[in-house]
């Protein structure tokens, strides 16, 4: 599992670095402002999971899950929701990494 940076957008522009998502999954901060940016360069659908640790009286929360369809991309806001409390970044697995690409940015 590969763990990715935080980009800081600039007032005067970013550009952003973009990653190949890993086979194993991958690892961002998990802060409140935080954009996932998720680009889908395959012929069929990718489901981006975001892992959510937490639980309310006992009962695990569901994990978030964004399809991205074939050729599309997507933005996905991140919370401290995801914020796994062993490492404190978010845990991101991927239903097919070929030809998906993403950047993590913050305002």
């Amino acid at each position: 599992m590969a763990t990715r940076a935080t980009e800081t957008i600039a007032a005067t522009g970013t550009e952003a670095t973009y990653h190949a998502a890993s086979e194993t999954g991958d690892k961002v901060a998990a802060v409140d402002g935080t954009v996932l940016h998720v680009k889908n360069g395959s012929e069929a659908e990718v489901t981006v999971t975001l892992v959510t640790p937490g639980s309310v009286e006992g009962l695990a929360i569901a994990d978030r899950e964004v399809a991205v369809p074939a050729g599309e991309d997507r933005f996905i806001g991140l919370s401290k929701v995801y914020r796994n409390p062993t490492d404190g970044l978010a845990d991101i697995q991927w239903s097919a990494h070929e030809d998906v690409t993403f950047a993590v940015v913050r305002a």
